[in-house]
């Protein structure tokens, strides 16, 4: 059976797009993180990361997911504040 694409984004699952969103995050944070001078830090960075995403990979509960993606979003805010001033 043939599959059209436009009824098949009208039926993506509120935890597909949940999964981007996440997905979406950890990719601007590891872009964030790359910005970082000096290699230790870097490196710490990554792996302080990935270790919470993988940490919280399981979580199923919609309020503690969106809770953990707005406190992402305001540590990765907070880092690239932090890399602005370093910079100027």
């Amino acid at each position: 059976a043939a599959v059209s694409w436009g009824s098949a984004q009208t039926s993506l699952s509120p935890q597909f797009l949940r999964r981007q969103q996440v997905l979406q995050l950890y990719r601007k944070i590891l872009r964030a993180i790359r910005e970082v001078p000096a290699e230790a830090d870097r490196q710490y960075l990554k792996e302080w990361a990935r270790e919470e995403f993988k940490r919280n990979k399981d979580a199923t509960e919609e309020d503690a997911i969106r809770m953990m993606i707005t406190q992402g979003n305001m540590q990765l805010q907070e880092l690239q504040r932090t890399l602005k001033l370093a910079k100027s």
